[in-house]
């Protein structure tokens, strides 16, 4: 049985909450802004995010989306090390995804969160 998961997402430019739990970058490029000194964040796991390729591809284009969910898919299966910790430590607490895309739909903290959930360790 799959222990239940606390997992949310969050645009990196809003400030930071309790309710945040531990908050982990998932972007592959920093943020433009924020320093990292006022983020509040417990890791940048940039080899969680899309590759260069899938990203540039993608381009936050809505209509490349449900090919660009497909294609992150595999890669998240491809290196189940760069997303095991974060899976892990929303088993134990609540963790929150950090992004900067405008789109709070259509981004990979979204693709990523999904994933996340429906993983056992």
């Amino acid at each position: 049985m799959k222990k239940k998961t606390a997992i949310q997402i969050k645009r990196v430019y809003k400030p930071p909450a309790e309710s945040d739990g531990r908050r982990f970058l998932v972007d592959r490029l920093w943020p433009r802004g924020p320093k990292k000194e006022v983020m509040r964040m417990d890791g940048w796991l940039k080899e969680v995010a899309p590759t260069d390729k899938l990203r540039k591809w993608f381009n936050h284009d809505p209509a490349k989306w449900d090919e660009f969910r497909k294609r992150y898919l595999v890669e998240l299966n491809a290196k189940p090390e760069n997303w095991r910790p974060l899976r892990e430590a929303a088993e134990k607490e609540k963790i929150t995804l950090l992004f900067s895309a405008h789109d709070v739909e259509h981004n990979n903290a979204a693709v990523l969160k999904d994933f996340l959930e429906k993983q056992s360790t």
